[in-house]
Order: structure tokens, then sequence, then C-alpha cells
């Protein structure tokens, strides 16, 4: 029922499947994120440079450390962090750079790890919105020091809840899944079966970070459909850009050449110039229709949180600031058929055309 066998047998399937050597199943993306940051040693007054076109936990992670999450603008196209923004940001203090994959678009991560290299930072990659995103030939997750998946309920692979860190490095595989467990030595799993030990041993302050084997059963069955599952989200995303071409006043995402595009979200956004109608309006409008939406995302630096802390201002991250105001995410998911995506375009170009100026 918790920690065993299908753990380990996910954890390998999961590894073999994106390319890395190690692969530390957990509970959440958040945990992931956490142990990656854990593993760097990262400690108070510590700075970690982050997009704010993210959800809370990437930034959040650095705050239990007592360290600082360093927000940076995103670029206007795809939405990923502006890697020219990272250098700026960059202190006598840092110590890693999390980009985050914005739904599923690969960031342009030559630069990023190129700055990286030069200023000394680890490389720790928010995967929340893949697999299976590629960058050239390699899945993202590989590309920096650690790659950080998210098996949330609504990701492209889930387990209800869960999340996996993926590394090369096998000091930093090892203390990560020492963490993940309470600090309780190599295979402390196996004291509840027949094969195990009643010995063990704390060998420092862990966590409660494990996944359970049903939650990695589900991951098994899940992983088996990716490449399937990814197909079927191409598929409506090719149909929705190509709809959306004829309308002006929608602007369909970018997708940048020499990349994998997981479709992990579709989202648009609406050129409010041409529109007598609102983006919360337009989303209302949808509502009404029954169709559901999300805006992905509410940049940090406008959540109250994070605004009041490091006394951000709207105007200081103009591009993401922009975007939100206008993003509608709308539903991508395997199970979603042909004639739902019609349904979809069809709802989308009639207030679009009742709502012209």
């Amino acid at each position: 029922m918790t920690t065993g066998p299908e753990v380990r047998r996910f954890e390998r399937e999961f590894a073999r499947y994106i390319g890395a050597k190690h692969a530390v199943a957990v509970n959440s993306g958040t945990a992931a994120l956490h142990l990656a940051l854990l593993s760097l040693g990262l400690k108070e007054g510590d700075e970690v440079i982050v997009p704010t076109m993210t959800f809370t936990a990437t930034a959040e992670v650095a705050l239990y450390f007592k360290a600082k999450p360093v927000l940076v603008d995103c670029r206007t196209d795809t939405l990923n962090m502006d890697p020219e923004l990272i250098e700026r940001a960059v202190t006598r203090r840092t110590r890693a750079v999390i980009p985050v994959h914005f739904g599923g678009h690969p960031c342009d991560m030559d630069p990023i790890l190129a700055v990286a290299e030069r200023r000394g930072l680890a490389v720790i990659e928010d995967a929340a919105h893949a697999p299976p995103s590629r960058y050239g030939r390699k899945m993202v997750g590989t590309l920096g020091d650690m790659g950080c998946f998210s098996f949330h309920a609504v990701k492209p692979v889930t387990t209800g809840e869960g999340g996996m860190l993926v590394t090369n490095d096998p000091a930093r595989a090892a203390k990560a899944r020492l963490l993940s467990l309470h600090g309780i030595s190599k295979d402390a799993w196996k004291r509840y079966n027949a094969a195990g030990s009643w010995r063990y041993e704390v060998i420092t302050a862990g966590y409660k970070y494990n996944m359970t084997d049903i939650a990695a059963a589900i991951g098994l069955c899940q992983l088996a459909k990716c490449e399937a599952s990814w197909r079927i989200r191409e598929s409506h995303a090719e149909r929705y850009t190509r709809a959306f071409r004829e309308l002006p006043e929608i602007e369909a995402p970018t997708v940048l050449p020499a990349i994998q595009h997981a479709w992990h979200l579709y989202v648009i956004r609406l050129n409010l110039e041409r529109l007598s109608i609102s983006r919360d309006a337009f989303i209302e409008r949808l509502r009404e229709l029954n169709i559901g939406t999300s805006v992905h995302f509410i940049p940090l630096h406008l959540q109250p949180y994070y605004r009041k802390s490091f006394r951000l201002r709207p105007e200081d991250f103009p591009r993401a600031t922009a975007a939100s105001n206008r993003n509608i995410s709308l539903p991508i998911y395997p199970g979603l058929r042909k004639s739902d995506v019609e349904y979809v375009i069809d709802s989308v170009s009639r207030i679009v055309k009742q709502n012209r100026r």
C-alpha cells in the first residue's frame, strides 16, 4: 500500500523514458523542488531566480529556507522566463535558477545554461507541465542539474498527486531519496516486508515526501499512454491554431522551432484593443456555454503575499502583467472529443464576432 516495489519500478521506467540516470518519486512536484534545493544546501539569505509567470510552488520552496525568490519577467512570445533578464538578476547571493517550461513549451535552455555556467549557478528545471516536451533531442527535465515533475491530477502524466526528481548526479539522487522518507537509512520501506529487517537508522532530519505503491501503479499506466495522449493533445492544439488564425482578435500560442510542445496548456491571448469585452467577461461567456477555462497564470508579482513581502509593482514586470490580463486557457486533454474542440472553436468565434470593435 505504501512505498514499495511499484515505486521503484516507476522510478526506473520514468528515468528510462526521460533519459535520466536517476529518478526519485515523491508525493508532489513541490516536494521534488524542495528536495532539489535541499540537495544544493540552500540556506537562509541565499537567492533563487524564478519566473514571475508561474504557480506559487516554484517560488515558495525557496522561502522554506528563508531564502529569497528573485522574480524575472517573461518573454512576450512563449511566456517563458526571458534568459536575457536572468544575468541582470544575479547577485553574489544567487545559488540557482529555476526555469519553468510554461504550458509544456520548453524554455530557451541554451542561453540559460550558459548564464548558469558562467555565474556558477545550479539549474533546476520546473517541468511540471511536461513530459513529453523536448528541447532539440533531449527531454525537458534532463537539461539542467535536476528536473522536477508534477503528477497532479491535471498533468500530462498523473498519479492523482505525486512528483519526480530526476538527475544524472548519483550523490544528489541519494540525498533526495534519504530526505524524502524521514532521513531513514537506505531501503527503509523494506522494513515492512519479509525481506526487510527491523533495524533502521535515522541519518538526518528528513521529510514525509514518499510516493505510495498505489500512486506509482497509476503512474506506470499513465506513463505507458504518455506518447499517445500527447498526440491527441497536439492534434487538438493544431485544430485550435488553424481556426484562430482567421480571428485577428485571438493570438494563438507560439511554438518555436526545434522543440516539442507537451500541450499541457493551450493559452490564447485576447487582442483587447479589437474587442469591446474584457477578458473576465469573455471567460464568463464561455462558462455560460458550459466551457470550463482558467488563467495561467496570475503572476507572482501580482499576488498579495509576494507583492507585499518584496514590494513589487505591476510595472516592474510589464510583459507578464500585460499577458495576465489577456490570457485564457482553453480545454485541452486526451478525453476531449473532436466535436468538443469544434464546439469550443465555434463558441470562441461567436463571442469574438459579437464583441468586435
